[in-house]
């Protein structure tokens, strides 16, 4: 929030020393925009919290210096790639290396995770691109074609093509399951240093060394954009989350592009240097630069950045002129968009190749007792066992970023603007009602975001009529009967709440009786019998109009895109009302469910099922009973079929989301054990749960 009110635009969040000799690569976490992994001369690659100076884990076992980085979407493998050509797979949560690979001659300059699978492209200065399957030795396969160093490669967002970037100017788009080259581009006038593939449509963003950003058609196979106007070669791009812009990345500067027609909304100056990566995150744009052996992280508040409308930049559209509305306004809506997979690759031509080259790999020949030598010696040291346990093992097992993206990064105090905004957030939950109640920004559930119960403490006019009332309520009101509102006793309040009650939550009852005869204290005023009814209410107020905006929000995007992207987008409000909202609705229609579905739910069971309140268990206990009866024969099966021959990306994509089932089956089978033992209506939900799971004792 402070940075929204802030006057600055952009900022330097933090600068720290990373490692002992020179920082040679970095990379951000897509996802969370917080997680930053850095390689350096000193064959070390170091993660860091983005807004901490204390290195979290220390990962080594190259034996050159390290030249490339790259983590994961879920954020939670990382690889990395050396001067001497060879690779390292790392499982942050286990906090050990998965797998050597090795293949390249030179260089590793670039590196991607697959968007499904355990798949991922590595590109060399030795000119070639090498397919990767984790859970193998050995590359799948090898695509040759460019002349120079290849700088970048990307899976498109469906996992059916990898695109890469080379040094001879060219960009060259594979198709994965035919195994060949579909067309090359060829516009850029020097080396082109970065690519992107649009998040939704059929669109490939280029950035060069000849300080222009290019755009390709990938239905026509055409350039549709090309957007000038940078004084430095273009290191990074990114998409914004919607697509409607791209941020470009240069020396000290981002600019922010549109295309049909070329336009550049906004130039904003940043003092990064030359940036290395950027990353999309709670509408801010978070940028990682390095210079000898330290590393700055930047922020960008892109609420403050023009993104629409007329242009900045003279020579592409000139800015005191009105942006003329295209003669199709929905020319891009007509653009072809990504679609999961839903045919298996050609297994049988990439078996062939990836047979022949295995038989005769380029790179340096190695035994399988030399590479688990290899890995004996990499290890991972975790220098800061607090941070790591809340970023890479939390206790529900449920997220694995680092600090949760319901807040974005806040600006440098130059103001007094975030001193009123403190003001009025300590307001909003003040303990007196006839204050002015400020509303926060409806963008984010208000600072009471799961419990919608918000209760301040009221002082009563006299000790003795607290006393009295509550030795009076076990008589006159419903059991059980509240204690005195007192920090002191509040604590304790770990009794679920029944999700049908006769008296209202956070209101003493007693409060509002006759005073007894013993007790020579005054009745409540009418004022005070209104202030009691009324403490919280405005708060309340707050949060049910954001959560009724957050359910607006979500059945938009269902409406545009499906069941799946509007439960991705209440899981991202971080408001288990709005999941428990959904989760209702589609308990009732079956037929909406799909394995994907399963695999967003799941986690969020772990919270329902932990949760004080009956309405949110007994929800949690209607999903997972559904999941088990239509899913757990899918999951199981495909967990017990043997291993395919050949790339299947269909099929490893499918098997990976049974794994994740199955792990968080796992977690919630343990769970619903010790809840069984419990006595009364919730031990017995949770016993019949506990039958319903007995299957997953077999398979695990």
């Amino acid at each position: 929030m402070a940075a929204a009110n802030t006057t600055k635009i952009s900022w330097r969040l933090h600068e720290f020393e990373a490692h002992t000799s020179s920082v040679s690569c970095s990379a951000l976490g897509k996802s969370s925009g917080r997680l930053l992994a850095t390689g350096g001369e000193d064959c070390r690659v170091n993660l860091w919290a983005v807004s901490k100076a204390n290195c979290i884990m220390s990962l080594t076992g190259h034996k050159t210096p390290v030249e490339c980085v790259q983590i994961n979407v879920s954020e939670d493998q990382i690889v990395t790639g050396s001067q001497s050509g060879s690779i390292r797979v790392w499982d942050m949560e286990a906090a050990k290396i998965l797998r050597t690979l090795t293949g390249h001659k030179a260089n590793i300059t670039s590196l991607g995770f697959h968007p499904f699978g355990d798949f991922l492209a590595s590109s060399s200065m030795d000119t070639n691109i090498k397919l990767w399957d984790i859970r193998r030795k050995g590359y799948v396969f090898r695509y040759t074609g460019h002349t120079q160093a290849v700088r970048s490669v990307a899976f498109s967002p469906d996992g059916k093509w990898l695109a890469s970037a080379s040094d001879d100017g060219t960009v060259k788009l594979w198709d994965l399951m035919q195994s060949k080259m579909i067309t090359e581009f060829k516009s850029h006038t020097a080396a082109v240093n970065i690519i992107q593939f649009h998040p939704n449509e059929y669109l490939l963003a280029s950035g060069s060394s000849d300080r222009t950003v290019k755009l390709w058609d990938l239905e026509k196979f055409t350039m549709i954009g090309s957007m000038e106007g940078n004084t430095s070669p273009v290191r990074c791009i990114c998409f914004s989350q919607d697509g409607s812009c791209l941020y470009s990345g240069a020396t000290d500067s981002l600019r922010v592009f549109g295309w049909e027609p070329d336009r550049c909304f906004d130039v904003v100056p940043v003092g990064w240097g030359k940036v290395s990566d950027l990353a999309v995150c709670n509408q801010q744009l978070i940028g990682v630069s390095h210079q000898l052996s330290s590393v700055s992280s930047y922020v960008v508040d892109l609420k403050r950045v023009k993104k629409s409308g007329g242009s900045v930049i003279q020579g592409i559209i000139q800015d005191n002129q009105p942006l003329t509305e295209p003669k199709d306004p929905k020319g891009a809506a007509l653009r072809r968009n990504y679609e999961r997979p839903t045919t298996t690759c050609s297994t049988q031509r990439v078996k062939q190749r990836s047979d022949t080259d295995r038989r005769s790999p380029e790179g340096e020949r190695r035994s399988p007792s030399e590479d688990e030598a290899d890995e004996k010696v990499s290890s991972a040291e975790i220098h800061n066992a607090e941070d790591y346990k809340e970023i890479f093992q939390p206790k529900n097992a449920i997220s694995r970023t680092p600090p949760k993206i319901s807040e974005p990064f806040p600006a440098p105090p130059e103001d007094e603007t975030i001193l009123a905004i403190g003001r009025q957030l300590k307001d909003m939950i003040s303990p007196f009602p006839d204050k002015q109640q400020i509303p926060p920004l409806a963008s984010s559930t208000p600072v009471q975001r799961v419990e919608p119960t918000v209760v301040s403490c009221v002082k009563r006019p006299a000790p003795s009529a607290v006393s009295t009332a509550s030795s009076n309520a076990p008589a006159q009101a419903p059991p059980p009967p509240q204690p005195p509102v007192t920090m002191a006793k509040s604590k304790p309040q770990a009794k679920i709440i029944l999700s049908t009650r006769n008296e209202p939550i956070g209101l003493n009852v007693a409060d509002f009786l006759p005073p007894s005869p013993n007790n020579r204290g005054g009745a409540l005023s009418d004022e005070e019998a209104l202030s009691q009814i009324k403490k919280g209410h405005d708060t309340m107020c707050v949060m049910l109009s954001s959560r009724h905006k957050n359910l607006q929000t979500v059945r938009a995007v269902w409406a545009r895109e499906d069941i799946k992207s509007a439960l991705d987008a209440a899981v991202s409000m971080n408001d288990l009302s709005i999941v428990v909202d959904i989760l209702n609705i589609i308990n009732l229609q079956p037929s909406l469910w799909k394995l994907d579905l399963c695999t967003t739910i799941l986690p969020q069971i772990d919270k329902l099922l932990q949760s004080k309140y009956e309405s949110y268990m007994q929800t949690g206990c209607t999903s997972l009973k559904l999941i088990m009866k239509h899913f757990w024969l899918l999951i199981s099966e495909t967990l017990k079929a043997s291993p395919s021959v050949g790339v299947d990306i269909t099929r490893e994509e499918r098997h990976q989301k049974c794994r994740t089932c199955c792990k968080h089956l796992k977690n919630l089978s343990n769970m619903v054990k010790n809840k069984a033992a419990q006595v009364g209506r919730h031990g017995s939900a949770f016993k019949e749960l506990q039958l319903l799971m007995a299957p997953l004792d077999d398979l695990l």
